[in-house]
This record gives structure tokens, C-alpha cells and sequence, in this order.
């Protein structure tokens, strides 16, 4: 309509415009009116229309992955749904389920010639690993040699983090003592000290949320972060870890619950920030390559491997 309006006066032309959208406005607004008077009549509706009023976006388009878990199992199915899923993948196996007898122990260190934001990045890491011990790396000893010392004391993982340019870059995780090894891009890093009304986290075990780890591969690496986690929290230090992948982004996020009264809770963030991002699965102390990112990847956007 705004179209066929052919009116010379600018004046005469917007006060017709403002009059037609004026028009328009009363009317959506009349139909809501009357659209949620007969939903409060019949729920039905109301329920029919969010079901059909599902908004497209990235990821419920995304291309079908034939490794996705089913969820749509009857509860009784639903522990041997995830043991068979389990059993398909062999890299499963190495990590430790138990726990009780082997807790988690960490060794820290950094590539050859780190500066100083590696340190700190460290610091980080400490603070928020449990049970972790970082070493200064020096120069001329391997990694190898570095992992067969770790075997002989007890460490269950090996945490690399790798800097270039004054600047941390990514994040090598080495499950010990068979693998294999996970390469994470780090990027997206905020101080603690940059974030607004941040408390002080305590020495409280956290919970551990991963969030929508949904492939064969994802699985595999939410196993890893559950391996560097103990499975024990501290539930009175209502601290929590969460690690949420969206479209292959893994976002690292730390806060405590704080209960105001009876019913509402809020939470409260510790800090810090990043964002991993996987870029290489290798078998075994960085032996076999089982799966690398490649630029090819990223031409169908719908495509995703977490």
C-alpha cells in the first residue's frame, strides 16, 4: 500500500504514512487481544500455535549426523542406549571410570620459551583445575619423556598450554598414560578482573555441566573434560563449572549459586572466560591423527561435528 501512495507534498505523504502504520498497529494489537482471550479459553490453541511457530535457525537446520545419541527412548532403555553408544566408540576405554580408586591428577606445564601471558594463563588454570602441579618446561626434554615421568607418578592427564606472540593460543590435553591427545584452539579470553561483579571462587570441588555434546566425537571429548573433573562436588560450595558447545564453540564458564531466599536463586560468575574450539584428535601421546579440522569444513555452515 505504502507503494501506491503517489502524493507529491513530502508533509501530506508522511502524515499518510504514519496514519497507515498507525492503522496496522491497532490492528495486530486487536488480534493478539483476541488471540489470547480464546487461548485462555482453550490451552490448546496456545499450544498448537508454539508448536507450529518454530523459529529456523543454524543449528536446528543443521545436517543430520548419523552418530547422534537417540534421546527419543523410554527411561527404562535409556542405560543400555548409552552403554551400546559407549561401546561403539574405542577410544572410550582409556579413560578412567573409576574414580574412587584413581582421582584425577593433573600435570601442568607450557611449551618451550613461554612468556609471561602463559604464566598467567596458568594461574588461571590452576585456580581451576582440582589437583593440579605445574612445572616450568624447559628446553631439550620431549614430551614423551615428559609423559613417561608423569606415568611413573601417578598423573592421570598432562595439560599443555601453548602461546605464541605474547598470547595463548591453544590447549593440548594428553590423557595418560595411552591417550590420546585433544588439540584445542583458545580464543575469546576474558580476565577475571574484566568481569563485572565477579566473586571470589573458593577451594570447593564444582559440579560439572557439559551442554549439548551430541556426536560420537563430542562424546568423546565431553569424556575428557569428565576424566579432569572429579566426580565428587562439594554441593555446599555451590560452585559450577559449565562447558557449553554450540555449533562446534565450547564456552567455559564458572559461577556459584546464590540462593536468595526459598524459591529464586541467581547466579553469580568467578570467572574467567574463553572459548575452546577442537582442532585435532590424535590417538595415543600424538601418534595416529583420528580426526583433524580442515578450512573445507567450514563451507556448509549447517555442518557441525560436536
Amino acid at each position: 500500500m505504502v507503494n501506491e501512495i503517489n502524493i507529491a507534498n513530502k508533509l501530506k505523504r508522511q502524515e499518510l504514512f504514519a496514519e497507515i502504520k498507525d492503522q496496522k498497529n491497532k490492528e495486530r494489537h486487536t488480534m493478539r487481544r483476541q488471540r489470547a482471550k480464546e487461548e485462555r479459553e482453550n490451552p490448546e490453541l496456545k499450544e498448537k500455535r508454539l508448536k507450529e511457530n518454530v523459529t529456523r535457525t543454524i543449528d536446528t537446520m543443521r545436517v543430520y549426523d548419523e552418530t547422534i545419541a537417540q534421546t527419543n527412548v523410554d527411561s527404562d532403555d535409556e542405560d543400555g542406549e548409552d552403554a551400546d553408544a559407549e561401546d561403539e566408540d574405542d577410544l572410550m576405554r582409556f579413560f578412567n571410570t573409576n574414580q574412587r580408586d584413581h582421582p584425577p591428577k593433573i600435570f601442568l606445564t607450557t611449551n618451550v620459551n613461554a612468556k609471561k601471558a602463559a604464566y598467567e594463563f596458568a594461574n588461571v588454570l590452576i585456580e581451576v583445575l582440582p589437583n593440579v602441579q605445574f612445572v616450568k618446561r624447559k628446553f631439550g626434554i620431549k614430551l614423551k619423556e615428559i609423559a613417561e615421568m608423569c606415568n611413573k607418578r601417578n598423573f592421570t592427564d598432562m595439560v599443555i598450554i601453548n602461546e605464541d606472540k605474547k598470547k595463548v593460543t591453544g590447549l593440548t590435553f594428553m590423557h595418560l598414560p595411552e591417550g590420546p591427545t585433544f588439540y584445542f584452539k583458545v580464543s575469546s579470553y576474558v580476565e577475571v578482573k574484566r568481569i563485572a561483579g565477579h566473586g571470589r571462587p573458593t577451594s570447593h570441588i564444582p559440579e560439572l555441566v557439559l551442554n549439548n555434546f551430541q556426536t560420537k566425537l563430542g562424546k568423546t571429548v565431553g569424556r575428557l573434560f569428565q576424566s579432569i573433573f572429579p566426580q565428587n562436588p562439594d554441593i555446599e560450595g555451590r560452585q559450577v563449572i559449565t562447558l557449553h558447545n554450540q555449533r562446534d564453540y565450547i564456552f567455559f564458564r564458572r559461577h556459584r549459586y546464590m540462593f536468595r531466599d526459598e524459591e529464586k536463586v541467581g547466579l553469580q560468575e568467578l570467572g574467567p572466560q574463553f572459548t575452546l574450539k577442537l582442532r585435532r584428535l590424535q590417538r595415543g601421546l600424538r601418534e595416529e591423527t583420528e580426526w583433524e579440522h580442515r578450512p573445507e569444513m567450514d563451507k556448509d555452515k549447517k555442518k557441525f561435528y560436536l
